[in-house]
């Protein structure tokens, strides 16, 4: 009874500014951001220095306005080709496939992979009324044939949705002088690459196997 009189306070609190409550409902449509937390969020900013939230809104703003992606792998840059693929000392023929940007990170902090990436923006969810059209897979065959790649990594979730997407790649660079491989399974079942630890994830990409195999394995198995 106590939480939901709370709940009930915090949906029907009342302001004294009307500014205030709007920018509250606005930290509150962020990610993870409950109202109590936007609260305290606007609260923080408006005891800070003038300068220091003219800063901090000329960064949202910027970010925004400026943040582009990259020509070569779709990462976010801040110019036309990102630090990775622009790194000389990258292998530009190994490049790893992930879903977001966030995996990019991901990978990139277990410090065990030194070639390039392939940021397909999502994965085919037919029940989100996403299907291939919506992703970079046009753009990764190209890519594959124009530049002679010789390993993509498949390095999607193993959920349904990513095992899905990464079949769908398969078939359609399978006919090409590449290697398709994937990340052993030292990931559980239905993990989300961002939220496994580095050491497993470092694990799961060193030890990467073809992607064939597996799937002729699945297919032995049932």
């Amino acid at each position: 009874m106590k939480i939901i009189c709370v709940i009930f306070a915090l949906m029907h609190q009342t302001y004294s500014s009307k500014l205030l409550e709007e920018a509250v409902e606005e930290f509150a449509t962020l990610p993870g951001i409950g109202r109590k937390t936007a609260l305290r969020l606007v609260l923080h900013l408006l005891k800070q220095e003038d300068k220091e939230v003219e800063h901090f809104g000329r960064t949202i703003l910027r970010m925004k306005e400026e943040i582009i992606n990259c020509r070569e792998c779709h990462n976010i840059s801040d110019t036309e080709v990102c630090p990775i693929c622009s790194d000389p000392y990258r292998d530009k023929k190994t490049v790893c496939v992930v879903e977001s940007i966030r995996d990019v990170m991901s990978v990139e902090n277990t410090q065990q992979f030194t070639g390039v990436y392939h940021v397909l923006g999502g994965i085919i969810s037919p029940m989100d009324g996403i299907g291939p059209a919506d992703l970079s897979i046009e753009s990764l065959e190209q890519k594959v044939r124009l530049k002679q790649i010789k390993e993509v990594i498949l390095a999607l979730s193993t959920t349904m949705e990513g095992d899905t997407t990464n079949f769908y790649i398969y078939r359609r660079l399978k006919d090409l002088p590449v290697t398709i491989s994937t990340l052993a399974r030292g990931l559980a079942i239905g993990d989300d690459l961002e939220y496994a630890d580095e050491v497993t994830l470092g694990r799961s990409l060193l030890n990467r196997i073809s992607f064939e195999e597996t799937f002729k394995n699945n297919n032995h198995g049932t």
